[in-house]
């Protein structure tokens, strides 16, 4: 691979040709390319005189801001490798996340310093601590005192750290995303490939080439603002990151809600106010709020700048949809279909008037639909099969073998992509989505592992068993519920079970529904879910 297909390389000539364009917003504070590239050339240089070797692991463990970003370009500068994390993750979660990705560096909140203190003494590989805000505990460096420190070294005023290692388009972005047994698994992205995957620096509807030299990258800038997007949903999840990588190899900006939970009406004050583009958000959970308050505020905001909303990673309603573009007629609505180790499988375009079936969508030219057995599913057909993506694929997962063959195969002579999404494929070559063959619970874009939270569940005095599967939310696509065996004793309240569990998991995983029943398993020790769910959806009494 070309050593020049690096987003470091490629950001900053954006900078060197767009120095005063604004890059990020948040709230009052808006930074152009120019303080952008600074800072984060100031954060590379501290983390390379701290003695970070060549593709060490820099976690960002932050929620939107600023910060997010720089530390993610500082990485790509210094030649190490920005990893996400889930900042609802509890001291367990968190503790496995870090030793599992061999963290050596972690980039904080500092308000996030008491989760980190009850793990800090199990991770004595991380050499050192970061801690964006106040108040910074006695273990950490302030953030900008890292990046005043790093920015005051010699030849800073370049503005272009370079580690002694050089950059390579096969430097490391890992994203860690949920696995089959619970535990998040670290999808390892070659930058030049994920450089690619998301377009190259180009745009196929409005037409646009990829790149064909990295060199390109400052003219572009130049010549085609692609303006602001607001990243509504957390960078810490691919969809938001990803879109907001894309606009900055652009040359646009990227703001963040100055709120840290979801609020539409925030949402669309943004919009208006940093005359925004285009949006990230995640399926329902943002599109229904978002609808709620344009319904309840009609005329309220000025909207026409924003000509894009895209969503990734679940379920998005035709509705919805039909509604939000009854109030932005001139906006697009891109749904896409992908994960973190499958980008672009398959995307769901919509306008004014236009609007595809819910979770009808068109595969790209680099996607098919396979039979467990390796072969095409013929449109039209009424065959189930897998999804599978080839092209720009990941290395693989991050110390896991046996789940990269898993996922990772080889068929018609090509390396696919099959992370496990089943659909069908229609007579006009549309596919429609079935879902994962795996129970998880898709909440909100978050992935529940019902074992995980099962295990948890049996935890507490006098479960003796526990199944837990989605029922359907109307904002979230799905929540989680939860069937317990308690065999004749006393029957816990779902306040207790929820007290419980959050002692040990993320608040989104926590059990919304409680059915008390009797469960059987299989001779094998399995569980029928799809008895479980039908069982919770009677006794709640919700439609399947």
């Amino acid at each position: 691979m070309s050593v020049l297909w690096n987003y470091a390389d490629i950001w900053e000539r954006v900078a060197d040709a767009v120095p005063d364009r604004l890059a990020q917003v948040h709230g009052e504070r808006r930074l152009t390319w120019r303080q952008f590239e600074r800072r984060a050339d100031g954060l590379a240089r501290f983390l390379l005189a701290a003695g970070l070797p060549r593709q060490a692991k820099v976690a960002a463990y932050l929620h939107n801001a600023p910060e997010y970003l720089e530390t993610y370009f500082a990485a790509f500068k210094a030649g190490l490798v920005p990893v996400n994390t889930n900042y609802r993750y509890v001291a367990e979660e968190l503790t496995y996340l870090f030793d599992n990705a061999d963290a050596e560096a972690v980039v904080f909140d500092a308000d996030l310093a008491t989760m980190v203190e009850r793990i800090k003494g199990d991770l004595p590989r991380i050499r050192t601590w970061i801690a964006v805000g106040e108040p910074v505990p006695d273990y950490a460096v302030p953030y900008e005192d890292a990046v005043a420190q790093g920015a005051s070294e010699t030849g800073a005023e370049t503005g272009k750290a370079v580690p002694p290692w050089g950059r390579s388009g096969d430097d490391l972005l890992i994203l860690y995303t949920g696995g089959t047994t619970g535990m998040p698994k670290g999808v390892m992205w070659c930058q030049e490939d994920l450089f690619f995957v998301l377009g190259g620096g180009g745009n196929l509807i409005l037409e646009i080439p990829p790149m064909s030299d990295p060199s390109e990258a400052g003219p572009r800038a130049i010549e085609r603002d692609p303006g602001v997007i607001v990243a509504a949903a957390p960078l810490m999840h691919g969809t938001a990151q990803f879109s907001s990588m894309m606009t900055l190899t652009g040359g646009g900006g990227v703001a963040c809600l100055p709120t840290r939970r979801f609020d539409a009406e925030t949402f669309w004050d943004e919009v208006e106010r940093v005359r925004a583009t285009s949006a990230a958000i995640v399926g329902m959970a943002f599109a229904a709020p978002m609808l709620d308050a344009l319904e309840a505020n009609p005329g309220r905001w000025d909207l026409k700048s924003l000509i894009r909303i895209g969503s990734s990673g679940t379920v998005w309603s035709m509705e919805n949809k039909h509604g939000l573009l009854k109030h932005l007629p001139w906006c697009g609505i891109f749904d896409s279909l992908g994960s973190s180790e499958a980008v672009g499988m398959a995307a769901s375009a919509s306008a004014a008037g236009a609007e595809p079936a819910t979770a009808q969508f068109m595969v790209g030219p680099n996607s098919a639909v396979f039979t467990e057995d390796g072969r095409r599913v013929e449109p039209g057909s009424g065959e189930r099969g897998q999804l599978a993506v080839s092209g720009f694929l990941p290395v693989g997962y991050y110390k896991d073998e046996d789940k990269t063959n898993r996922t990772f195969k080889t068929l018609e002579g090509k390396r696919w992509s099959i992370p496990g999404d089943w659909a069908t494929v229609e007579a006009d070559g549309t596919i429609r989505l079935l879902g994962r063959g795996s129970q998880v619970v898709n909440t909100g874009g978050e992935k529940v592992f019902p074992e995980e939270v099962e295990e948890v569940l049996k935890r507490f005095p006098g479960v003796q068993d526990a199944a837990v599967v989605g029922v359907p939310d109307a904002r979230f696509g799905e929540r989680v519920a939860a069937i317990i065996d308690v065999a004749g004793g006393p029957e816990p309240s779902l306040a207790e079970l929820s007290a419980h569990a959050r002692e040990h998991l993320a608040g989104y995983k926590i059990p919304r529904e409680l059915v008390v029943a009797r469960i059987e398993r299989a001779p094998n020790g399995k569980l029928d879910y799809k008895a479980m769910r039908a069982l919770a959806l009677e006794r709640l009494q919700q439609p399947a």
